[in-house]
C-alpha cells in the first residue's frame, strides 16, 4: 500500500482579492481586472479575472503565443470571434481558446455582459503575453 506524504512545512496561501479592489484595465476594451496573478498572490501556473463589457464595447483582436486562455460568460451575450470564425457566447457558457487563436469579444446585445477568465501557463515575461492584432478601442473610436 503507498500512502501520499505531505510535506511538513506549512504552505503559505496567497490572500483573498477583491474585485473591488483590482484596478481596472481597459487598454484592449471594456472593464479587465486581473485578480489572481503573480503579482497579486504569487501564482506560478496562470491568472484569473473578470471582464466587463457594457452594450456597444469591444475587446479588441489579440492572440496568446504561451497561454490557453478559459472564457465563462456569466451573464450576457456577445459575439466572439475566433480566428474569423463568429459564434455567439451567452450566459452561463464557456468557451476555450486555445493557444494561438486570435480572439475577439463585441457586446452588440443591450445588456452589460460579465465574465470570469483564466489563462495559463504564464508567458515567460508579462510583456510577452499577448500580442495585439487590431488597434485599442480609443484610437478605433469605440468607446
Amino acid at each position: 500500500m503507498t500512502t501520499i506524504q505531505h510535506p511538513t512545512t506549512k504552505v503559505r496561501c496567497g490572500p483573498t482579492v477583491s474585485r473591488s479592489d483590482a484596478a481596472p484595465n481597459r487598454r484592449r476594451g471594456g472593464d479587465i481586472r486581473v485578480l489572481l496573478s503573480p503579482t497579486s498572490v504569487g501564482a506560478t501556473a496562470g491568472f484569473m479575472g473578470t471582464l466587463t463589457l457594457e452594450p456597444g464595447e469591444v475587446v479588441t483582436e489579440h492572440w496568446h503565443p504561451y497561454s490557453e486562455e478559459f472564457l465563462y460568460c456569466v451573464s450576457g451575450d456577445v459575439l466572439v470571434t475566433l480566428d474569423g470564425e463568429e459564434r455567439r457566447l451567452g450566459g452561463e457558457s464557456a468557451l476555450h481558446i486555445p493557444i494561438g487563436v486570435r480572439h475577439r469579444i463585441v457586446n452588440d446585445g443591450a445588456d452589460s455582459a460579465f465574465f470570469v477568465f483564466l489563462a495559463g501557463p504564464l508567458a515567460p515575461r508579462p510583456e510577452l503575453g499577448h500580442v495585439d492584432t487590431e488597434p485599442s478601442p480609443g484610437s478605433m473610436g469605440v468607446r
